[in-house]
């Protein structure tokens, strides 16, 4: 290791994303370039570095820096160099040169302690003063913060991840106690904080601590879709990541529960513990769906089977029983479930309620949990539908807290509320929706309780349905595709656990891969060449690859960067910008991962303001001098993203599973290889089969595949809402 200080004097190359960086610096009079991950470096800041020496096969000798702090020059020539790199605002080489003629050795100490005598200087007036101070001051309260965590072993990202949130508070909010930023700052885990606590000196058993890192484990309910989780598997977890005795886990859990952090219950006889508001959301749920339950509803209908017949005559169709009584259901009750497969008549339903209510004038919504699936259902009932966040008028508090304006003290004024894709729902969003319900409204849940379960905890739609406190509707018969399409009744295979006769002369076809680089070349050569040349598919809007994992050669990350460089390879033409490990290029097919409720759009006839989760779109043009990015999404608006915004973006040519869910394409292709499947069960197979409209190939082992379609789901969800409607019920 050697050790070296320096100017940066030119940032050759900057990943925002990850800090990487390869920077020349000025090393007593030479010039070496230094490359490594530096967090809000800028041209002029004087480094202290522990380096290595590496040799680059085109660039020759380079430094690899392995660990920094922001110091301050010691010489004369280094006070120029960094006072006239570009760091402060109107100042330049000679003006730096001017400083340090004048005031030597102490011109740092005239910056601290008489900054006014600046102005004497030729070529410094009052404007240009007053920026160039303001600069100073910032850069100095940071530089000293640095320096103050780094005598702590703080890294440089840390302190600036800490930095952006608490600003001039991060030191003292630090030795106060470093667990907070837990739960204040991105990218900080448990983990990080403990880390920073034990070069702070906080000892192993400290009650902040402790407190911590029980929150810590039980926090694991959101990742694994649990809204609580038994006591054994909460003391022993938190043991072993703290590394204290069970007895002090134990004790300090009964400490979280008095003061409310956390809340105690009991499921079946054994005692559990809840994050204080996921128990809060369980509670509310189970206590509103029985509100409305209970609640009267207005009945308007005068001959509803007739209404029926006449619905069924005027669009041609011939409704069986279940679909008549789905629709009958619709009136009769306050809450309706109605659940089925891919082609069981589900969108015929919706659109026969929906017809029958606004014959008797009653106030309709329709509402999906994503952005795709509310287009996805304004398309099939030629009616308006929102995202559950919009249709709650989703908001952030001048503070940044989201929350939403429509609720118990301000409900949603409609007679009727349909909601789709219900699976999808996670029992917190199902907690805000039905908060916002008034006495007396009708609701419809319509989903598919085979599908995979919400990303966020809960199962919600599952735990309605085996409650047998709400009427249910299950549509069995398979509709909507015709006796040749194997797609709709080999899921239904699948959903049984029987493995599918696969013949390949339909529209569900297998191909058989062995090694995972052949699968990647039919994957590559299907959405290139031969599924547009034999059929016409265009490759970016209707051909959708989707894989069960992130990671992998045939995980969306690696496939992702394999496909574009297949279908929207680099241009002399093409811009691009670099962010983490992707590249973002003009043509690329792009998604949006993360709600986004003000980013503003545009498109031909109105503008207005959200982007969410899940959303398709095409990067149409990259512009480094405004530092944006211009999309245009499958629904024609358009948006910009500043460069900042694009950790909310990633490639969809591929796309998990779970991303998938709410969707439907022309075609699916989907990769079942050995290694990738190993965690799949049937719930993911019968997810991914059913988002294919007109043709579905899986590519890898038979046995692979069947394997699948006999696992049933390997883990269960940790949830109590079933018997909390139950309890409600009988009140």
């Amino acid at each position: 290791m050697i050790k070296i200080s320096g100017v940066a004097e030119q940032i050759i190359f900057h990943n925002e994303s990850n800090g990487y960086a390869v920077v020349d610096f000025d090393i007593d009079g030479e010039m070496e370039t230094v490359v490594g991950c530096f967090d809000r470096l800028q041209e002029g800041d004087y480094l202290e570095m522990d380096v290595e020496s590496i040799e680059h096969p085109i660039y020759g000798t380079q430094y690899k820096m392995l660990n920094y702090r922001f110091a301050l020059p010691t010489t004369q020539e280094g006070l120029v160099r960094y006072l006239g790199s570009g760091l402060l605002p109107g100042i330049g080489e000679k003006n730096a040169q001017e400083i340090v003629k004048i005031f030597g050795d102490n011109t740092l100490q005239i910056f601290d302690e008489q900054p006014e005598a600046l102005l004497q200087v030729r070529g410094i007036g009052k404007k240009t003063y007053e920026k160039m101070m303001a600069a100073y001051v910032e850069h100095k309260s940071v530089r000293e913060m640095l320096i103050q965590l780094h005598e702590y072993g703080i890294s440089t990202t840390n302190a600036l991840k800490i930095h952006n949130v608490y600003k001039d508070r991060t030191v003292s909010i630090l030795l106060e106690d470093p667990y907070q930023i837990v739960q204040t700052v991105r990218g900080i885990g448990f983990r990080t904080a403990d880390q920073i606590a034990s070069q702070l000196g906080i000892d192993k058993e400290n009650p902040q601590r402790l407190y911590a890192g029980i929150a810590y484990v039980l926090s694991m309910c959101y990742t694994k879709g649990n809204t609580f989780m038994q006591e054994s598997e909460l003391i022993e977890n938190a043991a072993t990541i703290l590394e204290v005795p069970q007895e002090d886990i134990a004790l300090q859990i009964q400490e979280l529960v008095l003061t409310g952090e956390i809340i105690m219950d009991k499921v079946q006889d054994v005692k559990v513990y809840y994050p204080t508001e996921l128990y809060m959301a369980e509670e509310s749920v189970a206590v509103n769906l029985i509100r409305l339950l209970k609640s009267p509803i207005e009945d308007r209908f005068m001959d509803l089977d007739h209404s029926i017949r006449e619905y069924a005559a005027l669009n041609d169709i011939t409704l069986d029983e279940t679909q008549r009584e789905a629709i009958q259901e619709a009136v009769a009750n306050s809450i309706l479930v109605i659940t089925g497969g891919p082609g069981t008549g589900k969108t015929t339903i919706i659109k026969g309620i929906v017809r029958l209510f606004e014959e008797m004038s009653f106030k309709i919504a329709l509402a999906a949990p994503t952005g795709r699936a509310a287009k996805r259902m304004s398309e099939t009932t030629e009616r308006d539908a929102k995202t559950i966040h919009r249709l709650l008028d989703y908001h952030y508090s001048d503070d940044r807290i989201p929350y939403f304006q429509r609720d118990e003290d301000s409900p949603l004024d409609y007679d009727v509320i349909i909601l789709d894709e219900v699976s999808m729902i996670d029992i917190q969003l199902m907690n805000g929706f039905l908060k916002a319900l008034r006495q007396g409204t009708r609701l419809i849940m319509v989903g598919d309780s085979d599908q995979l379960p919400s990303v966020g905890p809960g199962n919600v739609l599952q735990d309605i349905i085996h409650s047998g406190v709400v009427k249910v509707i299950r549509l069995e018969r398979i509709y909507r595709q015709s006796e040749k399409s194997m797609i709709a009744i080999n899921a239904h295979d699948i959903n049984e656990g029987i493995v599918p006769n696969i013949d390949n002369e339909s529209d569900f076809v297998l191909i058989k891969r062995h090694e995972q680089d052949a699968a990647l070349q039919d994957i590559l050569s299907l959405v290139k060449w031969r599924l547009p040349n034999r059929f016409g598919y265009d490759p970016m809007e209707q051909i959708q690859i989707i894989s069960p994992f992130k990671k992998g050669k045939l995980g969306v990350v690696a496939l992702n960067k394999a496909l574009q460089e297949v279908l929207n390879p680099p241009a002399a033409d093409k811009k691009q910008k670099s962010f983490g490990e992707m590249i973002f290029r003009e043509g690329d097919k792009v998604m949006q991962i993360r709600n986004n409720y003000q980013l503003k759009w545009v498109d031909t006839f109105e503008e207005g303001e959200g982007v969410y989760n899940g959303d398709i779109g095409e990067i149409l043009k990259i512009d480094e001098t405004e530092k944006q990015i211009e999309i245009l999404f499958t629904d024609d608006k358009r948006a910009l993203y500043e460069f900042d915004q694009l950790d909310e973006l990633t490639h969809a040519y591929a796309m998990t599973i779970h991303k998938s869910q709410g969707s439907e394409f022309p075609v699916v292709i989907m990769p079942l290889l050995s290694g990738s499947t190993d965690f799949l069960d049937r719930k993911l197979l019968y997810t991914a089969v059913t988002r294919a409209k007109k043709l579905l190939i899986l590519i890898g082992q038979p046995n692979n595949f069947g394997r699948m379609v006999h696992a049933s789901q390997a883990i269960q969800r940790h949830t109590n809402l079933s018997e909390r409607m139950m309890k409600y019920n009988q009140l």
